[in-house]
């Protein structure tokens, strides 16, 4: 049984309008281990987001593939990617995310709901306390604060015990104490849940806590760092 869990397969992404082609992405190629934590880092532009996009079966590649735990995305149709999303992916945003007509132990039932789980309104209620929002229970987003919202949208992702987690940005929106503390929560679960995690940042602090490190230059992976052990 194999150890990869994601494998992007010579991916290409390209655009067309009426000035031309664009290539957004030339030819990514890398795979990440069970439990791997990667940072995808590079300038405003180079194709990161894009990247996380195709990784997740949101977005389509012009050519390439990508594998999740053995299986082809785009062997599969919409409805099966989505299903397959459902099952194995977390998701964590630079804008929270939240609906904001669902409080929030509402919203992080919903994806347990969606799965069909009996147990999800106690589920998701262990899971607000463990990013210690035991007391936010039935708070709107609206009144929360951006660091309490974006606990909120990490429950939500760690409730399903993704095999994956995808973060992009995920402390864009905050500042920076508020966000060391987000990172730091995310870690912790991500080590608790033994998720793979794939995350796209700015922060060169938080891209050195990861263990890859890929680099996106121009549509192309520039260069691939593996951290140090110590």
């Amino acid at each position: 049984m194999s150890d990869v869990m994601i494998a992007v397969q010579h991916v290409f992404k390209s655009v067309t309008d009426s000035t031309g082609t664009l290539t957004i992405l030339r030819d990514i190629d890398f795979s990440l281990n069970k439990g791997e934590t990667a940072a995808i880092v590079g300038a405003s532009g180079s194709g990161k987001s894009t990247l996380l996009s195709i990784i997740a079966g949101l977005d389509t590649p012009t050519s390439g593939t990508v594998q999740m735990d053995g299986t082809d995305l785009f062997a599969l149709d919409e409805d099966q990617r989505a299903a397959l999303r459902a099952q194995k992916l977390g998701f964590v945003f630079q804008s929270f995310q939240l609906l904001g007509n669902l409080t929030a132990l509402e919203n992080v039932m919903l994806p347990l709901e969606l799965s069909g789980r009996r147990d999800a309104r106690a589920t998701a209620t262990q899971m607000l306390q463990r990013v210690g929002l035991g007391e936010r229970l039935g708070h709107y987003p609206k009144v929360l604060s951006g660091g309490e919202q974006q606990r909120v949208a990490l429950a939500r992702a760690f409730v399903v015990q993704p095999a994956v987690l995808l973060a992009d940005e995920p402390t864009g929106s905050l500042d920076f104490a508020t966000g060391a503390t987000i990172m730091e929560l995310m870690f912790d679960l991500n080590r608790e849940q033994g998720t793979t995690l794939v995350l796209v940042t700015h922060d060169r602090a938080i891209a050195q806590r990861c263990e890859r490190r890929i680099t996106i230059e121009a549509g192309q992976v520039a260069v691939e760092a593996v951290a140090l052990a110590g």
